[in-house]
């Protein structure tokens, strides 16, 4: 019986060359890191958010990068994530699952040692019957509503929660109390944020009362990692800022005025996405590139075209307006992004060739293309960007 009859499937080794590559910075990684980690108070300990394929960075690459800088604990949106992270992760390193763990899964979480959320009551009995049935100690982060709406238990079933903890500690850990901050990044939500960071006191001083306290206290994201340093405590969750990537213009703008600076680049972009030119064109003037009549040449046009498109991650939104860098220079592009590749117009640009580098993100010489330069156009958040980009394309650690 084959791998497949069963229904196990080996990755597939490729010996041909994926149409784009990325290429990621451990130097980069480190410099955000060091960054983080002075922003932090004493005794803060650092939980890197590799949710989203690490924001579309890479779960194997990223794990692999954060061991190689000592960061020891990871956090994920599910069990899913949980299990690549255990395949990469250096030994000692702690994983926790913050969003769904599926009821069939539970057993595998406690036997593999990853901390967990709870944020529904009556999940804490299932949770136990999992953990006297392997005869060990599940460890569970309790969340709590705050005022996200989310996820994330009242007041009233925390109560109960704290019982149910108390009297079944031999076999739960009480790991954590958390929450999640929703506008901490943006100060028009200031009086939001204190508000949930009032109540989540609340929920401490509950379990004050009860005399039964949570191994960990955390709610911080990258924002109030950086610029609010009461909400701190024991643990913080650092995502985007990892990247080195700044939450929002407001978060980089309070770091600023910290540091009394008018312009600082204490982190880097760690990730830089590459292709090559498939082939070069040349367009008499009035004839139309690509489909539709999205864009007319107005003059005689040499143009190159680069094997990436929408199914790649490339946005659709870019047509027309975004660039790339070729040998060192920026080209736009002209016409519409297709499903598998666009072009752009090399005419100002002296030198270029078939097979030729071409930066899609990153830097290239003296010139650079952001994410904004993505988001700009297409509405799209930086997040949201990086993250769509496919498992299939390669990437690799470099200096």
């Amino acid at each position: 019986m084959t791998r497949k009859q069963i229904g196990h499937f080996e990755p597939f080794v490729r010996n041909v060359k994926h149409t784009s590559r990325i290429e990621l910075s451990q130097s980069g990684l480190k410099k955000n890191i060091n960054f983080i980690r002075k922003k932090l108070s004493e005794g803060t300990r650092l939980s890197c958010v590799v949710k989203a394929n690490a924001y579309g960075h890479g779960i194997p690459q990223i794990v692999t990068m954060l061991g190689k800088v000592g960061v020891d604990h990871i956090s994920v949106a599910s069990a899913y994530e949980a299990e690549e992270v255990l395949e990469f992760r250096k030994e000692g390193t702690d994983i926790m699952i913050m969003g769904i763990l599926y009821d069939n899964d539970i057993e595998w979480a406690i036997a593999h040692d990853i901390e967990f959320y709870v944020f529904n009551y009556e999940r804490l009995k299932l949770v136990l019957e999992k953990a006297k049935k392997l005869n060990r100690r599940a460890k569970v982060h309790i969340e709590v509503e705050t005022g996200t709406n989310r996820t994330g238990m009242t007041e009233d079933f925390f109560k109960k929660a704290l019982t149910f903890l108390k009297r079944n500690n031999e076999y739960i850990t009480f790991q954590g109390l958390c929450t999640h901050l929703g506008g901490a990044e943006s100060l028009s939500s200031t009086f939001r944020t204190e508000q949930q960071k009032e109540r989540y006191k609340k929920y401490l001083a509950e379990c004050k009362k009860r005399k039964y306290m949570p191994v960990t206290r955390h709610i911080a994201c990258s924002a109030s990692a950086l610029v609010m340093p009461e909400t701190h405590y024991d643990m913080v969750r650092v995502g985007v800022a990892t990247y080195g990537f700044w939450p929002s213009p407001d978060v980089y703008y309070q770091h600023l005025q910290s540091v009394n600076k008018m312009k600082d680049t204490p982190m880097s972009r760690i990730i830089t996405w590459k292709s090559d030119i498939m082939d070069i064109k040349h367009v008499p003037k009035g004839d139309f590139i690509g489909y539709g009549t999205a864009f007319q040449a107005t003059h005689d046009m040499d143009i190159a075209v680069i094997p990436v498109g929408y199914c790649n991650g490339y946005p659709r939104g870019q047509s027309n307006r975004g660039y790339v860098l070729i040998n060192g220079r920026k080209a736009r592009i002209t016409g519409l992004i297709n499903m598998n590749l666009f072009m752009v117009d090399i005419g100002d640009i002296p030198n270029v060739h078939s097979g030729d580098e071409v930066v899609l993100l990153g830097k290239q010489k003296n010139n650079t293309i952001n994410v904004s330069s993505f988001t700009n156009y297409t509405q799209l958040l930086n997040n949201e960007m990086l993250s769509r980009l496919p498992t299939a394309i390669p990437r690799k650690i470099v200096r």
